[in-house]
């Protein structure tokens, strides 16, 4: 049984919580500065989102790391994957932005995605 109370209320102030090292009270977790509170969604579409995204742009990242100019991949040099996947990356983390509302989200990650986009077009026209 799931019940919901608010912030404010006092109810399950005192109710004891037992975790791994130690045990808290609600109102311990609820006032305390020491215990680190995700302020992100989990679960829903940005949660699966950000992640997704997370794991492109660490692909891209690996490909840039490598540094093997003249590896090929699917006919493509990696270069050119690696681009694609920081603007796919990119763009995931733009939607994000925009379903949080974070404008710091919104403006870096769509600069990074034109410039890159930028990039993937002067390899298709071959420049």
């Amino acid at each position: 049984m799931v019940r919901k109370v608010t912030p404010e209320s006092e109810k399950l102030d005192n109710v004891v919580i037992e975790g791994q090292k130690a045990e808290s009270t609600v109102a311990e977790i609820k006032h305390s500065n020491r215990i680190v509170k995700s302020a992100t969604p989990k679960g829903d579409l940005s949660w699966w989102i950000k992640w997704a995204s997370s794991v492109i742009v660490m692909f891209a990242i690996s490909i840039r790391a490598s540094n093997t100019p003249d590896a090929v991949l699917f006919g493509h040099p990696l270069q050119v994957w690696d681009i694609f996947l920081s603007w796919l990356g990119a763009v995931g983390w733009w939607v994000v932005g925009f379903m949080w509302k974070d404008r710091a989200l919104i403006l870096l990650n769509g600069v990074v995605a034109l410039m890159l986009f930028g990039g993937l077009l002067r390899y298709a026209v071959g420049a």
